[in-house]
């Protein structure tokens, strides 16, 4: 079924078989793997900013920040629910499937945003809380409304809404935004093109059938492996930058330095393998690798601060 076709199917035609979503369906509208990452990234910006927060204030900071993740989430599975149906990793999310209606998923999405952004505001600090509503707005309207579907750079700026958590959570126990939580931010920011550029080149036929302009459908794949190769470069130094700025340790700088190489080494892999299986094995492995190093760069950054406090209550 083409794009076109699921676009004359109304929401009012599949709206009888909504409204029985379970507990199950609406958790898949929080899209809980990315709020997963949402939460860790938040928590690690939490645990390392300067000063203290009291144990629940920092709970609720980082609760809330999750919650308005996952409002994001609802509100773009809402917008998105046309080429959900077309796309094969996506026609099986809750609207599509007729699991749940359009207008539960945005009164869903809608009172969760209002809801984080209220309780972080009142618990907290209004920074914070500020900075997660422009989160939500950006993700939800600049880069799903807009962005997504206008621009092959939709992933380049929409991207930043991904960014935020960490420093979100810096705010929230500092009060303020410093160079240290925007080095957080651009770690993600780097991180996120090459990351989705390596899952655009072997999920193509997906995005064709949706017509989303990503970059391999728009400009190619050979010019889509050289931007991941340019921005790996470029993500590579960026990661080192907590070492170097100081608020991180030597060892977090060696780490770094050895992940980031890893991370151009994949990319060269893909900017080399242009056809057939083993295309598509670098493509995969990139993906899977970026994973792994965001996860390990924000892990290091976490033990940095963990480890000594640890051992200081030690030998206390």
């Amino acid at each position: 079924m083409s794009l076109a076709e699921i676009r004359e199917t109304s929401f009012e035609e599949t709206a009888g078989f909504g409204g029985q979503g379970a507990v199950g369906d609406y958790i898949a509208l929080l899209k809980p793997r990315v709020m997963s990452l949402v939460i860790f990234t938040a928590l690690v910006g939490v645990l390392i900013a300067p000063g203290s927060l009291h144990p629940v204030l920092a709970a609720v900071a980082v609760l809330c920040i999750a919650v308005g993740a996952g409002a994001s989430g609802a509100l773009n599975m809402w917008y998105d629910a046309d080429i959900d149906r077309v796309m094969s990793r996506t026609r099986s999310r809750p609207i599509p499937a007729g699991r749940i209606e359009p207008g539960e998923a945005l009164a869903f999405g809608l009172t969760l945003s209002a809801f984080s952004v209220a309780v972080l505001g009142l618990a907290v600090n209004w920074l914070a809380a500020g900075l997660l509503a422009f989160t939500i707005f950006f993700y939800a309207v600049v880069y799903t409304m807009w962005l997504k579907r206008a621009t092959p750079h939709n992933i380049v700026i929409g991207g930043a809404a991904g960014a935020f958590p960490p420093m979100i959570g810096w705010a929230a126990v500092t009060g303020t935004v410093t160079l240290e939580s925007v080095v957080l931010f651009l770690i993600i920011f780097m991180w996120t093109p090459p990351h989705f550029w390596a899952l655009s080149l072997f999920k193509r036929g997906d995005y064709e059938a949706a017509r989303i302009p990503m970059l391999p459908v728009v400009a190619g794949e050979d010019v889509t492996r050289t931007q991941i190769l340019a921005y790996s470069v470029a993500l590579a130094p960026i990661g080192v930058l907590p070492a170097v700025l100081g608020f991180a340790s030597l060892v977090y700088g060696i780490a770094a330095t050895v992940l980031g190489i890893a991370f151009v080494f994949y990319a060269l892999q893909v900017y080399r393998r242009r056809e057939g299986e083993a295309a598509r094995k670098a493509a995969v492995g990139l993906f899977s690798f970026s994973l792994l190093y965001l996860f390990l760069i924000f892990s290091l950054l976490l033990g940095d601060t963990l480890v000594p406090a640890v051992i200081g209550a030690i030998w206390a």
